[in-house]
């Protein structure tokens, strides 16, 4: 039995203390705070964890220098609190980048006022990352010749953050930690109705995989569920002084337009931020900031033409951009928390703080807004929210977030010294392999060396320019609750972002990857994936 049937099974055996409604970062940490804390906890999702909003944002942990603009300066000072604390919990996965801005000629500020509202993001972020400097038009085409500076102002330098690897990845941690703290989750779990009886919620669900229908019954309810937050609460009732707008973003994925490891920065014909991101081996362009009315979205042509158009006037490049260029896209929406009618004439500067409302008498939570940034601490306010309502929870002061302890990454490392793990990595990685296996996996890391113990064949990759060998397959499919095989590509991992769709078709690699994933259901896991993708 895999670990998602099994999961199903438990979600109907007893009431939970909490039951969780949405996998994306929201629900993720709710879920690894309370678990933690000692609290019974469930977890579902409609789609896969992270399958959203928290799959398609710009893998950027920053501490919102934009939000400077409308004088948001507790906010900013908190995010970049955030941040710093996330860099210090997760040094091998949030990483401190260089951002490149340009500043045109005509902007509504003059570039070197720019630069000092960088100084003063600095000083806000408490001196924790390298300073800014200011970058003359001449230094911008010295700096990075691929920059087109014909009606450059000047610039600057400065730094923030980004996950080494993409934002599904870190938020399925959260989700894994959690299964490690007794949670009971499972994904393409869909809550279709929820009632309250006798002082007990009564969620009914259907296993979208099977059609199966059943009941998870739980104490306090979480509302998790991001963009589809409104809609869950009006089935059921619940009345919130909050609600969401939403933001449509895009990013592009291109090869790689230059190798510097910066992040550049411009402002689009919008006026908004517009990033050039470093993405392994490709590069990431964006974003969109378009006003839609459902979190239903989908990329349009104008949304492709916008970001190529903007890209090609920001960049000195041989040829322009087109869409034959684009190997992947993202999209997604950005739910943004307004209280009562409010927000609609200046939505574009609508920050993305969260908010948490808590109806006590019925014992429901509702967490509107949020950024990855800040998800440390909506986890601890939602366990304090969740105690509050009289859940016991012994194990209040554990820690439920960070990398395990240096002393045991030193062993990690000791272990993998050893074996000569890193002579075994491929020669076009950007990174030694002891390094990727501890970020992706932490302690997890020492399973993998020892099925590489076990069979050395095994730390062969099985698919070309993917970067997972075959041991990490194999943990996959025993450990991180796959369903679809888009679930290992896109989100696991970020394959499918990388790789166009005519090469990995025609990787032999994919088809053994999937009898590991779905031993007896690999041509059918290929074919749905190959068919929703065109």
């Amino acid at each position: 039995m895999s670990l998602r049937e099994s999961n199903l099974q438990r979600l109907r055996e007893g009431t939970f203390d909490v039951l969780v409604i949405g996998g994306g970062i929201n629900g993720a940490v709710s879920a690894a705070s309370l678990s933690a804390r000692g609290a019974k906890v469930a977890l579902i999702d409609r789609g896969d964890f992270a399958g959203e909003t928290s799959s398609n944002s710009s893998n950027l942990a920053w501490g919102g220098i934009k939000y400077l603009e409308n004088h948001e300066y507790l906010l900013v000072n908190k995010l970049c609190q955030s941040r710093n604390h996330l860099m210090r919990s997760y040094p091998s996965t949030v990483k401190e980048i260089r951002f490149f801005t340009t500043i045109q000629r005509g902007f509504r500020f003059w570039s070197f006022f720019v630069y000092l509202g960088a100084v003063l993001y600095w000083l806000i972020g408490r001196c924790f990352t390298q300073a800014p400097r200011y970058v003359t038009a001449q230094g911008l085409e010295d700096g990075e010749p691929v920059i087109n500076t014909s009606d450059a102002a000047g610039g600057l330098e400065y730094s923030d953050c980004y996950l080494y690897d993409n934002d599904s990845r870190f938020i399925y941690n959260f989700i894994r930690r959690s299964l490690d703290y007794g949670c009971i989750a499972a994904n393409y779990v869909a809550c279709t109705a929820r009632r309250r009886e006798h002082g007990v919620w009564i969620c009914e669900a259907t296993d979208h995989e099977t059609g199966e229908q059943f009941e998870v019954n739980a104490k306090v309810v979480i509302n998790a569920a991001g963009p589809w937050l409104d809609a869950l609460n009006a089935d059921s009732g619940e009345q919130t002084a909050h609600h969401h707008l939403f933001s449509k973003g895009v990013h592009l994925i291109v090869d790689q337009i230059t190798d510097n490891r910066r992040v550049l920065t411009f402002f689009a014909s919008d006026g908004r931020l517009f990033f050039l991101i470093p993405m392994g081996p490709k590069t990431c362009i964006g974003t969109t900031d378009t006003r839609v009315e459902k979190p239903e979205v989908a990329v349009t042509d104008e949304d492709r033409d916008f970001i190529l158009e903007n890209a090609n006037a920001m960049l000195d490049l041989e040829r322009p951009l087109t869409r034959d260029d684009i190997i992947a896209e993202r999209c997604g929406v950005r739910p943004l928390a307004v209280t009562g009618n409010g927000g609609d004439e200046d939505w574009i500067s609508l920050s993305r703080k969260h908010e948490i409302e808590c109806d006590a008498e019925r014992r429901h939570i509702s967490i509107f807004g949020g950024k990855l940034t800040d998800c440390i601490n909506v986890g601890n306010e939602v366990a304090q929210v969740v105690r509050d309502l009289g859940i016991h929870m012994p194990w209040y002061d554990q820690r439920w977030y960070g990398e395990p302890p240096r002393s045991l990454r030193r062993e990690f490392m000791h272990q993998a010294r050893l074996m000569d793990l890193d002579a075994m990595t491929d020669p076009s990685s950007p990174e030694p392999l002891s390094e990727r296996f501890w970020r992706r996996y932490g302690a997890r890391s020492f399973e993998l060396l020892e099925r590489i113990r076990e069979d050395v064949s095994t730390v062969d990759l099985l698919i070309e320019n993917a970067e997972y060998t075959r041991c990490e397959i194999e943990l996959a499919a025993r450990l991180e609750m796959i369903t679809r095989l888009e679930d290992f590509l896109r989100r696991r991992s970020k394959i499918d972002l990388v790789v166009r769709d005519e090469l990995l078709h025609d990787a032999p690699g994919l088809r053994e990857a999937c009898e590991i994933l779905f031993p007896g259901q690999a041509e059918e896991k290929l074919r749905e994936y190959f068919e929703a993708s065109v």
